[in-house]
């Protein structure tokens, strides 16, 4: 599906050197703040309270922000899940606090904002399930990337499936790099939307080699840039409806998703 035709071919591999000076620049400083920062896990990886609540009137998520914040859990992570009158609350491990004694505190706190407040659960996510919960994340990126280089060695030859594991990893540093400078939370779901991205990416390769290898064929008087440029500008198209498209569903997300979905848009967008 083509929405608009290109008369010409867009000269991409003229640019190169450019585009690949601020790549090389922008995956290297992500390297660097993901080596001097790092990442700043959620509770899901390093461990902590998690509070199940239920209010008798619609959750007033901003109130409970402010609660906790007052207490000191400026970290707290507060979001509904299944109706708006239940609240599920993450509190990051702290050191000399149990966690029987920081859910009292912090039900006490929600209930006077709150009378009708109810705790239904209370579970305590120790850092050995969180350091497994990063073992096996990395484990997935790395089962992915695997993936990747057998399925293109197969498609293609060797040389795509390392180019393409290649932009695979600058696309993945470089979202972990903005993670690293700004202090993000980095959750499950943030890791979801890395592995999403890693999809999209290996798409996108596929189609554009795909049309490479078309293209070496017809085009044989051609030059290697030439072909390539015609096989970039013939996808155009398919690549601005595809993520058009879908950046126009992680926008709304963004905006109106609420702070649940938040940092998965974000790292999506």
């Amino acid at each position: 599906m083509e929405f608009f035709r290109m008369k010409r071919d867009i000269p991409f591999m003229s640019w190169g050197k450019y585009t690949t000076t601020v790549s090389l620049i922008t995956f290297l400083l992500a390297v660097f703040f993901l080596y001097s920062k790092g990442l700043n896990f959620s509770v899901d990886f390093t461990g902590g309270t998690v509070m199940e609540v239920h209010t008798a009137g619609q959750a007033d998520l901003t109130g409970m922000r402010l609660s906790l914040k007052q207490l000191g859990l400026h970290d707290a992570n507060v979001q509904n899940f299944g109706s708006s009158h239940d609240v599920l609350i993450r509190l990051p491990l702290r050191h000399g606090v149990s966690s029987g004694a920081l859910s009292e505190k912090v039900r006490q706190a929600l209930r006077q904002q709150d009378a009708s407040l109810q705790v239904r659960r209370v579970e305590f996510v120790g850092p050995q399930v969180g350091d497994e919960l990063v073992k096996d994340g990395s484990a997935a990126l790395l089962f992915v990337s695997l993936g990747i280089v057998i399925y293109l060695s197969l498609r293609f030859k060797w040389r795509p499936a390392v180019a393409t594991l290649m932009a695979n990893l600058h696309d993945v540093v470089i979202i972990l790099g903005f993670f690293a400078f700004f202090q993000w939370e980095f959750s499950l779901s943030v890791l979801a939307a890395v592995l999403a991205i890693l999809g999209y990416s290996v798409n996108e390769s596929v189609v554009v080699f795909d049309r490479v290898r078309e293209n070496f064929r017809k085009m044989r008087g051609a030059s290697v840039s030439q072909v390539i440029d015609n096989a970039i500008t013939r996808t155009m198209s398919r690549t601005i409806i595809t993520h058009g498209c879908t950046q126009l569903m992680v926008t709304s997300m963004l905006f109106f998703g609420g702070e649940a979905l938040h940092y998965f848009a974000l790292a999506l967008t």
